[in-house]
């Protein structure tokens, strides 16, 4: 036990030493797969992923993988995104976890990213409207995930990530792994502490004929295949530090959460999270959040279509009398400008 203790305040460390200068706009574009950054778990999304040190089973994939390991036996799960309603752009995810021991547990999730069908232009035809023929760029995250507890108050996880981003000729793939542990304390648990680090990994790079043109290289009386070079780009990394706090208003009846999380990114601004969450027994949980970053109030200064402000319930229902086993729906819409917002719904099976 104090080994485990005495090894998480080290990474701690670590990860805060070397992310404490993160968070620099300076550096924003210069990284892609920005993808991963979108939280496709509409449970977390309602409360703007500020629950980082309370996340339990499939959605701390996406947030802190350690939560993975409060899998009852398994979870399933299936979510429905418009992205940005609007843009035409949806995002499906899937997910299931199966608890392997008595303390270990397994996951699987799949992020796909559809964009519908896009208009083919050259430079000879910059106004064709399908006439040339049409592609459908497709972005893939797969990820594949272990978390373990370690005692009753120390959980931790490994996520990789598999990261694929292409269109019929021009493809770039990348490995990333995320990081994450809890804390959880307190005479009824209602004390919870998490970090997790994310998109740490190679970087990518774009390649096949979609990069090549034929032209004249001087010297040379006839045509050639040329072959254009793709500069490499970063993935976007970043560093969750969060914790919650369960307000038991009546045991077992009435619970209000508040969460807290600081998320320092590399490439973009740092953002402060804060949600609340008011919970009916096992069956009903309402949730709200902020997400807040330099100039997010503002037009002029703001750089994410995301204005900041989520919000979300959840419904569920136990599928046998007195059993842990129970099925539910998940919804949150987070507020955007331009666009319509974002809307997710999903459905969950915890067995």
């Amino acid at each position: 036990m104090k080994k485990h203790i005495k090894l998480i305040s080290v990474i701690c460390l670590t990860l805060f030493t070397n992310y404490a200068i993160a968070g620099n706009p300076d550096r924003s574009g210069q990284a892609g797969a920005s993808e991963l950054l979108i939280n496709p778990f509409a449970k977390s999304a309602g409360w703007a992923g500020s629950n980082v040190g309370s996340a339990r089973g499939l959605e701390g994939q996406y947030l802190n993988v350690a939560g993975l390991a409060f899998t009852n036996k398994t979870e399933i799960g299936l979510v429905r995104t418009n992205w940005l309603q609007g843009s035409g752009v949806f995002i499906s995810s899937f997910g299931i976890a199966q608890r392997i021991s008595e303390t270990s547990v397994l996951g699987i999730g799949v992020m796909s990213m559809n964009f519908g069908d896009i208009p083919i232009t050259t430079v000879d035809q910059p106004d064709a409207k399908g006439e040339i023929g049409r592609f459908a760029p497709s972005y893939m995250n797969m990820s594949f995930s272990y978390a373990k507890a370690f005692s009753n108050a120390i959980y931790g996880g490994i996520n990789f990530k598999i990261i694929t981003e292409s269109i019929p000729d021009a493809a770039a793939q990348g490995l990333a792994i995320d990081a994450g542990i809890q804390y959880v304390t307190g005479d009824d648990e209602q004390i919870k502490f998490g970090i997790s680090l994310k998109n740490i990994g190679s970087r990518m790079k774009f390649s096949g004929d979609g990069l090549s043109f034929r032209g004249f290289v001087p010297g040379a009386p006839e045509q050639m295949t040329v072959q254009q070079r793709s500069e490499q780009f970063e993935l976007p990394s970043l560093l969750n530090i969060g914790g919650s706090y369960d307000f038991n208003l009546v045991k077992d009846i009435h619970r209000l959460t508040l969460a807290g999380t600081f998320t320092s990114n590399s490439f973009t601004k740092d953002q402060f999270i804060i949600g609340l969450e008011y919970g009916l027994k096992k069956y009903l949980m309402v949730r709200g959040g902020y997400a807040y970053e330099s100039g997010i109030s503002k037009t002029t200064e703001r750089t994410s279509a995301l204005t900041g402000p989520c919000a979300g319930f959840s419904v569920q229902v136990p599928l046998k009398k007195e059993s842990a086993s129970v099925i539910g729906i998940d919804y949150a819409y987070r507020l955007s400008n331009p666009f319509a917002g974002c809307h997710s719904i999903g459905i969950r099976v915890d067995l």
